[in-house]
Formats: C-alpha cells, sequence, structure tokens
C-alpha cells in the first residue's frame, strides 16, 4: 500500500480491526520512510458501478465522494462518525444489489436525501441545498414549506 504522505510503496500493516459497523476492515499501517501512520479500510465490492452524470459524462463510483458530501452535510451536527459510515454503507450496498450496472447521479442523490431526512433535519436541508442548486432564500424558505 502507497503511503499517502512521502509515495513509499512499503507500508507495514501494524494493526486490522474489523470496522465499527461490521462491513470493512480497519487497518493501521506505518510507513517506515517517513515514519507516518495512516489507516486504510478494506471491504468488499460486489461489482463495478457506473454513475452517469447529469451532463452524459460516466464516472466509476467513488464510496469516498459520498461519504465526504455526507459528512459536508453533518458537519457540527449531533451525528456520530458510524452513522454516517451506516448510512454510507446502506446506500453502497442499496447500488450494488441493483441489477443496474449504469446509475444516475440523481438516484444516487434522492437515496442520499432519503437517509438524511431520516437521520437529521438540518442536515438534509444543508444537502438539499446543494443538490437542488438553491441560489436565493426563496428557494429554501419553498423547499422547507414542501417538507413541512
Amino acid at each position: 500500500m502507497r503511503c499517502p504522505f512521502c509515495g513509499n510503496l512499503e507500508t507495514q500493516v501494524k494493526d486490522s480491526r474489523i470496522s465499527d459497523d461490521g462491513e470493512a476492515i480497519k487497518r493501521r499501517r506505518y510507513c517506515s520512510a517517513c515514519d507516518s501512520r495512516f489507516t486504510t479500510f478494506e471491504r468488499t465490492q460486489l461489482r463495478e458501478i457506473l454513475v452517469i452524470k447529469k451532463n452524459g459524462d460516466k464516472k466509476v463510483f467513488d464510496p469516498e465522494k459520498l461519504r465526504k458530501s455526507v459528512e459536508m452535510a453533518v458537519r457540527k451536527r449531533p451525528v456520530s462518525d458510524l452513522q454516517v459510515e451506516r448510512l454510507v454503507n446502506n446506500i453502497v450496498r442499496q447500488l450494488e444489489i441493483e441489477n443496474e450496472v449504469e446509475i444516475h447521479s440523481s438516484k444516487i442523490g434522492e437515496m442520499v436525501m432519503n437517509s438524511l431526512e431520516k437521520l437529521d433535519k438540518v442536515a438534509f436541508v444543508r444537502f438539499a441545498s446543494v443538490y437542488k442548486n438553491f441560489e436565493k432564500t426563496d428557494d429554501f424558505q419553498k423547499f422547507i414549506k414542501q417538507i413541512i
């Protein structure tokens, strides 16, 4: 595994554990070249999923990108890392179980919206503001009236 700090290809696994949600192996690694420590996660991937973007481009689905967008929505909210991990893993599993090789980004966005609505209303509105491209305060007001 390449060190994310110095690029060294020789890193050592110091500790392996099952992640909190039981869906991955969490490995603590050490780089002898720069003395850095970092964590990697090993997950089962059932199949590769292509995401069809709004402009028609196709990209390989990246769960990390999904995780980062959820983390931004729940930032400074009473939502634990474990809850974020479970939300992301549930969406990834749903996508992998479906028989579609290509999935529209809008479907993933709706899945995130549905999950966040149940988890935290403020995070739900935050995510919606980016996902639905709110430009004015009126957009927020209309959206909030719809969900109330």
